[in-house]
């Protein structure tokens, strides 16, 4: 992972501090994470790591040329559209998909809070993976912990959803969510 890294790592990213932004559809808001480059947006961004919540049925932005991994950290959610109907649960698998297909998301049964990934085809490419407690994550070039759960982390108490930047190995203490990004397919871990 190049690019965007703070001056020392690990580093925590509390969820509480980074600001939510109301969707133009008003069914949930997201928190960006981290995104390459630095102060990229919607438009301009290589790689893109969000936090959101599904509040009410509505439409899924749509990327051409953007490819999605999304994986539930609360609640379940349905994903329909012309190509697939997939149902994530918290606890269950990610989900690659490509970002241009037009997709509706319904949370099932109350809020859904997600973890969103997203890379430009041909610049970037994503891999994530959940762990347990006592699991240990590998990024030599970088990742991100997200935890899914309360757990105590290089001496920081975590709230779900927050993050821990880190290179090198890290070994999640509750259910976590590690993403890697790199620049080509090779690098990221198996």
């Amino acid at each position: 992972m190049t690019g965007d890294r703070p001056t020392t790592l690990p580093h925590v990213i509390r969820a509480r501090d980074r600001p939510a932004t109301a969707w133009k559809n008003g069914g949930g808001t997201t928190r960006a994470i981290a995104a390459f480059p630095p102060g990229a947006g919607m438009e301009d961004f290589l790689w893109r790591l969000s936090i959101a919540r599904v509040e009410q049925r509505g439409p899924f932005s749509t990327y051409d040329g953007v490819d999605r991994t999304l994986a539930v950290g609360e609640g379940s959610l349905l994903l329909s559209g012309p190509v697939f109907n997939v149902e994530l649960n918290a606890g269950g698998e990610h989900f690659a998909f490509d970002g241009a297909i037009p997709l509706v998301g319904t949370p099932l049964g109350g809020a859904v809070v997600n973890v969103n990934a997203m890379v430009r085809r041909g610049w970037f490419a994503c891999a994530m993976e959940r762990l347990s407690a006592g699991d240990t994550a590998c990024a030599a070039e970088g990742g991100f912990l997200v935890g899914l759960e309360p757990q105590m982390l290089l001496g920081e108490a975590l709230a779900p959803f927050d993050c821990v930047r880190f290179r090198g190995s890290i070994v999640a203490r509750g259910e976590s969510l590690v993403v890697h990004f790199a620049t080509d397919a090779e690098r990221l871990p198996r």
